[in-house]
């Protein structure tokens, strides 16, 4: 009688909205958690398969030395972590990497650079390196820092598919963990993207030290842009030594399944991705993710620098929860 009763209320919330007020999405945190992740698996149903989960692998094209202050990040040339400067890689490399990718079930082929922007000259090669992914018949992604206009229409001339740049936090919070550029500068990078016609991969990270209403701040951010990102990460934080965010506190597992489960219903059409840091997650709380609603993973040994649970594991995981490869 009373599921019937609020079944109206659940199936206008799977519809796009982009006007959540944080006190909608305070609301939905401060659910009971099995009202909460019923009525994201209610969502998660209406617009996907529910026993889906999109497979992408991440390979980091050139690491280390960037300029900027990303307190989360063993990349920044100001921390010391032991992650040395390289150069670009090579695009024979690179679709090396794509192909073994490819034959180990992933669909999409996310590339990453350290840069704060990317020069002229390394646009020309990341270009290329797009174009050989996509002969493969993959998805394309990267992640290169801030965009010009121009430099974004270009990506889209050569056929990458999606652009990823993350908010990682509430607009209030950012500033406690970079200093190097603006939340502004990531949402006109965001604005770029979108208008050369480019999907948007873009989510945060939890477990910064940023307190409930900072993942309330960060979840209405997203559902509020004009365009909600096809694709949402939700990384929980891998404390790296030599980061500001070493001795951060982690967060309560629950909290972080919470957090997946209202982006599923604020983003009820985007690709939830369960991100960085589900090498030091159970497999039960994996499964609580897939249940809230996540269903995309990165899969591979490693994202970017940082540790992430090997091909076998993963794959035996899907298997158990009943869950297969997004085609």
């Amino acid at each position: 009688m009373s599921l019937s009763h609020h079944m109206p209320a659940f199936a206008a919330a799977s519809l796009p909205r982009h006007d959540w007020t944080r006190e909608e999405v305070r609301a939905l945190f401060a659910l009971p958690f099995p009202e909460l992740m019923f009525r994201a698996a209610l969502v998660h149903r209406e617009n996907f398969e529910p026993s889906e989960v999109q497979i992408s692998t991440l390979l980091s094209i050139k690491t280390g030395g960037c300029p900027e202050d990303c307190a989360y990040c063993p990349q920044s040339a100001k921390f010391e972590t032991g992650v040395k400067a390289e150069k670009l890689m090579d695009l024979d490399g690179v679709l090396a990497e794509a192909r073994a990718a490819k034959a180990g079930g992933a669909s999409r082929f996310c590339m990453g650079a350290a840069w704060r922007s990317p020069k002229e000259r390394d646009l020309d090669k990341v270009c290329e390196m797009v174009e050989g992914v996509k002969a493969l018949g993959m998805e394309t992604c990267v992640t290169l820092g801030m965009l010009t206009g121009d430099q974004a229409r270009r990506l889209k001339d050569c056929g990458l598919d999606y652009y990823n740049h993350n908010l990682d936090t509430s607009p209030e919070f950012y500033g406690e963990i970079i200093t190097t550029r603006t939340y502004q500068d990531r949402l006109d990078t965001l604005e770029r993207v979108r208008e050369a016609g480019i999907h948007v991969c873009c989510g945060g990270i939890v477990g910064m030290g940023e307190g409930l209403e900072d993942r309330i701040g960060m979840i209405a951010t997203l559902a509020g842009l004009p365009v909600h990102p096809e694709s949402v990460p939700i990384n929980m934080l891998v404390r790296v030594e030599g980061t500001p965010l070493a001795s951060a506190q982690a967060l309560d597992p629950l909290d972080f399944v919470r957090t997946i489960a209202v982006a599923r219903i604020c983003m009820p059409a985007s690709v939830v991705r369960l991100s960085a840091g589900r090498e030091d997650m159970s497999e039960e709380t994996q499964a609580l993710c897939f249940l809230a609603g996540a269903n995309s993973i990165f899969y591979g040994p490693k994202l970017l620098t940082t540790p992430n649970p090997g091909r076998d594991r993963d794959m035996a995981l899907l298997d158990k929860l009943g869950l297969r490869p997004m085609e």
